[in-house]
């Protein structure tokens, strides 16, 4: 049986530093190299054979393991919390930093994270900067309001950034003086073409057909639109590594966090711990969802009767993941698994 390198990685912007291991610990290569597809292709020719790699999630990550993957026996990406923890020492570089992540590697004591399949991250990579544009545009409004208060200026609140009314307040209003009427315009302007690309990033993701199906699903459940559909099937990637609700809806940020020691204990309402995206979306759908199923507003009033109309709405996008979570791994629609739920009973 062939003797398995391992391989730790440090990646940073501009380097990678390496340390390549055996099985017993013995070190064979260690060095730094330019973090190009280039230096990479010439470094692996030079490894011994067979091998593993591991390296830790950054922002990089992602292209290093589809490139490395082709070419090794496994590549694994290690959790960059967790494993600060582990590899705590006085002394920290990146030399030693490669060492112990080929040790955690070899002594199968890596603290691994789940890294989805290139098609997912495409797509979420776009879902995302989709996020980035609606979050600028609604800057963009508040920044319109502000000017507008700032100089005294009256208007309808509810009419503001439609195109006509807009145009015309700025044409017939005296309160908006010559030094002000430019920036307004230059808002305006680039709101609309944030808007624009925003529309173009959803039309282009509706055409792809690579999620189609499993959307279609998803949105059978009430609150379930097209893009709250669409962040969770992005963002989970497979719902298969999930042994359990529970471990979805900590996923999604919707429990809180425990700190106890001897007889004190302190909670959190949620967990900073989490998929940011995930959550938004998700608390965004809860607010929604009891207008829209009786069953999700019996959930919601039940809940805030107890005295705080916050933890209602995360019980509503508690019970928002366990739909999801239902419907994604049996691939039917909400209603026919409802109907088949009441005819059991």
């Amino acid at each position: 049986m062939e003797n398995m390198y391992y391989i730790g990685l440090d990646v940073h912007k501009k380097t990678i530093s390496y340390c390549v291991k055996d099985g017993s610990g013995r070190i064979h290569a260690e060095g730094k190299i330019p973090a190009t597809r280039f230096d990479l292709d010439r470094w692996m020719k030079t490894l011994p054979q067979p091998w593993t790699v591991a390296m830790e999630a950054t922002i990089f990550t992602g292209w290093i393991y589809d490139h490395l993957r082709p070419h090794a026996a496994a590549v694994k990406v290690a959790h960059p919390l967790m494993l600060r923890a582990i590899a705590a020492a006085k002394k920290k570089n990146d030399r030693i930093d490669a060492k112990k992540i080929a040790d955690g590697l070899r002594c199968n004591f890596l603290p691994e994270c789940y890294m989805a399949p290139t098609a997912i991250r495409e797509r979420r990579r776009t879902l995302r900067y989709r996020n980035l544009l609606v979050r600028q545009t609604v800057q963009l409004k508040n920044r319109i309001s502000g000017l507008l208060m700032e100089a005294g200026v009256n208007y309808n609140k509810e009419k503001l950034h439609k195109v006509g009314y807009f145009r015309e307040l700025l044409k017939s209003n005296p309160d908006i003086d010559e030094s002000l009427r430019p920036l307004l315009q230059l808002c305006r302007e680039t709101l609309v073409r944030l808007q624009k690309t925003e529309s173009a990033l959803i039309r282009s993701l509706a055409r792809d057909r690579f999620l189609v199906e499993r959307v279609e699903h998803l949105m059978t459940i009430p609150a379930v639109g097209p893009i709250t559909a669409r962040t969770w099937a992005l963002e989970v990637g497979e719902v298969s590594r999930f042994s359990s609700i529970k471990k979805a809806i900590s996923y999604c940020g919707l429990c809180g966090a425990e700190q106890s020691s001897g007889e004190h204990v302190k909670r959190t309402p949620i967990s900073k711990q989490r998929n940011k995206h995930l959550q938004c979306v998700l608390v965004e759908a809860a607010h929604r969802a009891p207008r829209r199923s009786p069953e999700l507003a019996l959930l919601y009033d039940r809940e805030k009767q107890k005295g705080n109309a916050n933890r209602a709405t995360l019980a509503v996008a508690r019970k928002l993941v366990a739909y999801l979570v239902a419907i994604d791994r049996s691939q039917r629609d909400f209603l026919l698994v409802e109907k088949e739920n009441q005819a059991a009973a």
